[in-house]
């Protein structure tokens, strides 16, 4: 689990792609201060295991589910992720309950200076829409921010300035991609009501029989 507070930026300093496996080589500091091999690292807010690790670069592979699902796939070399090791039971949860389980990939349609805040207007897949409320919790890639507006098909963020040094997201363009995780507790919800609802309707149907 992760609670979408980014620990730091890091830099991607290789990628293997050999048709066999895909495997990201990541610069990093803080993330790698009490690293062991099989941890788990969000990576632009995709949770992947540390399969080897020096004191300063750590290495992970991603499945093709996982590059089908994410943006991992069209990094390359000197590009900067987002980077947060996974939680412990000390730690403090300053956003809120994340998986690292992507659901689905955004689109960037605008970046818009207000002052010292940014917005960031994000283009979603229509059936992860239903899970974004305002003044909900949304993920992108890695970082734990809370939705302002909510549109047919997409959703905005503003971007205070603390946030805006410490996450890559203000590096973006329109037309970047974005890795989006609703909020968990949202797809319970709906799975408990949908089947109550279901067994309701029976109910009310066996009645009338």
């Amino acid at each position: 689990m992760f609670t979408g507070i980014v620990e730091e930026i890091g830099e991607v300093s290789a990628i293997c792609d050999d048709d066999v496996e895909f495997t990201l080589t990541i610069t990093a500091n803080k993330v790698l201060r009490d690293v062991t091999i099989g941890d788990s690292i969000a990576v632009n807010g995709v949770c992947l295991t540390v399969t080897s690790h020096t004191f300063d670069e750590f290495t992970a592979n991603a499945v093709p589910e996982t590059l089908e699902r994410t943006n991992l796939g069209r990094l390359a070399a000197g590009d900067f992720v987002n980077l947060e090791r996974s939680a412990t039971p000390e730690t403090r949860l300053g956003g809120h309950y994340m998986q690292g389980h992507v659901d689905a990939t955004g689109v960037i349609e605008s970046l818009q200076a207000d002052n010292e805040a940014v917005w960031v207007k994000t283009k979603a897949p229509h059936d992860l829409m239903r899970y974004i409320v305002s003044k909900g919790y949304i993920t992108i890639d890695g970082t734990s921010l809370t939705v302002v507006d909510v549109g047919p098909d997409w959703f905005t963020v503003t971007l205070v300035p603390h946030t805006q040094d410490h996450i890559t997201l203000p590096r973006k363009a329109p037309g970047d991609l974005v890795n989006l995780e609703a909020d968990i507790i949202a797809k319970y919800v709906e799975k408990i009501v949908a089947a109550n609802l279901t067994g309701a309707e029976q109910g009310v149907s066996h009645a009338i029989g």
